[in-house]
């Protein structure tokens, strides 16, 4: 006698099975593997210079002549915008994820396969930052904050705007307080030097405050000493790096959780649901539409980065200076964002360099293999290859450019052979409990 299949259980469907080639929303691979390349462009100088150095040029790696121009241009152009994308599309996945599934009738076993994925995205989180030994890893807050988006799949898109623009701008609240607060402790410390200068004994809370802002201004531009501490600690071979890595790790997957991303990737992950939503991920919008996606958001964007930018230039990237501009550091990486969103969705929407277009759009199928794949060259070449801090800022980008060349090649062709990149094959399996198909019978 034959038993009826408990529905609530997962069953082989069309739904585990690789999505078609011609059901592949192109666009929305395109842009994942743009946003991939530019997270390697910003991620690079913490792979291969001193932390600091990420923000300010002067710490470490220059800060004239091409190494001064390469850090305007990131932090014009790509600072917070490629993360921004890489976020939203991780919020555009939930619904992309799910709603097949819920189409054809399964139930319960999508939110298991979805709790499934996340807490198995933590979990190469914490073995990308510890055993591959890169800090500014970002699977480990996809993980925990993946597991927020589940429920809000249905939402209509103006509400997730709205809740991601809320998120975004309670972070930015919380910035605010930030810099009062470290403009108080700046105006007493400067009140205490200046006792001490007289030859006076400031009192304890002046003093309190002038300690504060040593320590902190201490470890924004550390010594010389310093520097060469670290760097020769990252030069020292794998587990003397791991030494040092595995404290910056520490520090931004528990503190710097909790301050950044259930505003910053929470926040995007929820702009990116509703862009989807009103179908921009898509390229359906009209050229129009993206063209003044394109217009008034680097209108907007680059107005507020180049104010920023200015502001720490002028003031030769003094810390106090710095701080202030991040009050508008949201404002001008949401509009430059929406201009890269649109500037891409144009080229796709164009059919222009369709060669470049497919080679994206491989990249961005393979986007955590090729992210991965992002930590293990550099960790060979800076850690294993001893060359941490011997690079100025600008010849990173040699090793960027070729690693992009290579991604451009290999994804293609490993695409041509297999449905998944290797780690999204692992992944899926852990996912759906089950074997997934991986190499084409071509």
């Amino acid at each position: 006698m034959n038993k009826k299949q408990d529905p609530s259980i997962p069953t082989p469907t069309a739904a585990f099975q690789p999505t078609p080639e011609d059901q592949r929303i192109s666009s929305v691979d395109v842009i994942r593997g743009v946003a991939l390349f530019g997270i390697l462009l910003m991620n690079i100088t913490g792979m291969g210079l001193p932390e600091q150095a990420y923000s300010d040029p002067s710490v470490a790696g220059g800060a004239t002549g091409w190494d001064l121009k390469a850090w305007i241009t990131t932090n014009m152009l790509f600072e917070g915008t490629m993360r921004g994308m890489f976020s939203m599309l991780f919020g555009a996945g939930v619904i992309l994820f799910t709603s097949k599934k819920e189409t054809m009738g399964i139930g319960l076993p999508v939110a298991d396969s979805w709790y499934r994925r996340t807490i198995w995205l933590f979990v190469f989180g914490l073995v990308h930052a510890y055993i591959l030994l890169w800090p500014g890893e970002i699977l480990y807050a996809y993980g925990l904050m993946g597991m927020f988006l589940f429920p809000f799949r249905h939402m209509a898109p103006k509400n997730l705007f709205a809740i991601g623009l809320g998120l975004l701008l309670a972070g930015s609240v919380w910035g605010f307080f930030e810099i009062r607060n470290s403009e108080d402790t700046y105006a007493k410390a400067q009140t205490a030097q200046a006792a001490i200068d007289r030859g006076e004994k400031p009192s304890k809370d002046l003093q309190t405050s002038l300690d504060d802002w040593n320590e902190k201004l201490k470890h924004a531009k550390p010594s010389a000493e310093d520097l060469a501490e670290v760097t020769s600690k990252q030069q020292g071979g794998y587990f003397e790096a791991m030494k040092v890595r595995a404290a910056e790790t520490f520090h931004w997957q528990s503190e710097g959780h909790y301050r950044y991303d259930y505003f910053d990737v929470l926040g995007m992950m929820l702009l990116g649901m509703a862009l989807l939503g009103w179908r921009i991920f898509q390229a359906e919008r009209s050229f129009r539409f993206y063209g003044l996606m394109v217009l008034v958001g680097y209108a907007v964007g680059l107005s507020v980065n180049w104010y920023e930018t200015s502001t720490i230039l002028n003031n030769n990237f003094d810390l106090m200076a710095t701080q202030k501009t991040y009050l508008t550091y949201d404002l001008g990486r949401l509009f430059t964002t929406a201009g890269h969103i649109g500037l891409i969705m144009l080229f796709c929407k164009s059919g222009a360099l369709r060669f470049l277009q497919r080679a994206l759009a491989a990249v961005g199928r393979m986007a955590l293999t090729n992210y991965i794949m992002h930590t293990v060259i550099t960790t060979t070449v800076f850690v294993l290859f001893a060359q941490f801090g011997k690079w100025q800022r600008h010849e990173l980008y040699y090793l960027v450019f070729g690693i992009w060349a290579l991604q451009l090649v290999l994804s293609p062709l490993w695409l041509r052979y297999f449905y998944f990149g290797p780690v999204e094959w692992g992944w899926r399996a852990l996912t759906y409990l089950k074997k997934p198909p991986f190499l084409k019978n071509n």
